[in-house]
């Protein structure tokens, strides 16, 4: 049996819904797209369900100009009979918020932190889950439409940063069979329209309120801002040459959110916001990129000086993990 083939299996005659990490990124979103169209060929019909909204003015266009059909959370008329199939990202993690139904898959290609026993589990160390759908396709011999190989290529990009971050030997494969078969037009288009106006406020907080040590930019953003800007505005730390390592936060719901960056070979970016929020958050993710939250309910241990608390924690995480290795 193929993975395809064994996760019908697993859904047998159930209602099942497609549920995307919350704030999808173009790789959530386009993994749902080509799974959803694959169980179409078997005659199942799912929706696309996320948490959040779709804040980026690239996924906005792609999902529209792909006529991608998705349902945002709140507006989704659910029941604990349905079958949930969790996509790029795991049930109990912070940025999984629980849908109502049952959780019995999960593809994902994130490092595995979820405790929750999946009936069908497909997790594959990629640089995009996106390659994992693709795989698919391969493996059944199911043709590949125009508006599906747009998404995935263009999420394949964008997930490993056109091929320089986290990049296996599959993204490679997955790229070179979509690249013929996609809108190479579209995908220009989606290239070209990174950043809308707004996301210069958390450009300017960046510039204004960088702090460098031991080779970590730290950078607070005040006040609530996107994930997928957060995640931006890191990578943008990231290219100032005495910076190893960006930690960029923002204020969240009473609460941080974070966004890591790291270009040390030996030392994890998941790890680091690991141990740095323990106690009074949680986070984890790639060697190369990660997130984290500080709980709402935490913000009082910080006290007043938050900033000073927060670089404290992650240098001192930093020299922890340092005398492991």
């Amino acid at each position: 049996m193929t993975k395809l083939d064994m996760l019908i299996d697993v859904i047998g005659n159930h209602k099942v819904v497609i549920q995307t990490h919350n704030y999808p990124d173009p790789d959530a979103m386009a993994a749902a797209f080509g799974l959803q169209y694959l169980l179409k060929q078997r005659n199942i019909s799912a929706d696309i369900i996320y948490f959040g909204s779709l804040d980026k003015v690239t996924l906005k266009l792609m999902t529209e100009e792909l006529h991608i059909q998705t349902i945002n959370a709140v507006d989704y008329k659910g029941s604990e009979e349905d079958y949930v199939i969790n996509i790029d990202g795991q049930k109990n993690n912070t940025n999984f918020s629980d849908l109502i139904g049952h959780e019995i898959a999960c593809i994902d290609h994130h490092p595995w932190v979820s405790d929750y026993e999946y009936a069908f589990k497909d997790h594959r160390i990629v640089g995009s889950c996106s390659t994992i759908i693709m795989d698919y396709f391969t493996e059944n011999n199911i043709e590949i439409p125009t508006d599906v190989a747009t998404a995935l290529l263009y999420a394949i990009k964008v997930d490993t940063q056109n091929f320089t971050r986290g990049v296996k030997e599959e993204d490679i494969s997955a790229f070179s069979k979509l690249n013929p078969l996609a809108d190479q037009a579209l995908i220009l288009r989606l290239e070209s329209n990174e950043l809308e106006i707004d996301d210069l406020r958390a450009y300017g907080a960046a510039i204004r309120n960088l702090h460098a040590k031991e080779g970590i930019g730290f950078v607070h953003i005040p006040f609530d801002c996107p994930d997928r800007l957060i995640a931006m505005v890191s990578s943008f730390i990231m290219s100032l040459d005495c910076i190893d390592i960006s930690v960029v936060y923002a204020n969240r719901n009473g609460g941080l959110k974070f966004s890591i960056r790291s270009e040390i070979s030996d030392l994890k970016a998941g790890d680091l916001v690991h141990l740095a929020l323990e106690g009074i958050g949680d986070g984890g993710g790639h060697a190369m990129m990660a997130g984290g939250v500080v709980f709402p309910e935490m913000m009082p241990e910080l006290g007043d000086k938050v900033d000073a608390v927060i670089r404290r924690r992650f240098l001192k995480a930093l020299k922890e993990i340092r005398k492991k290795v």
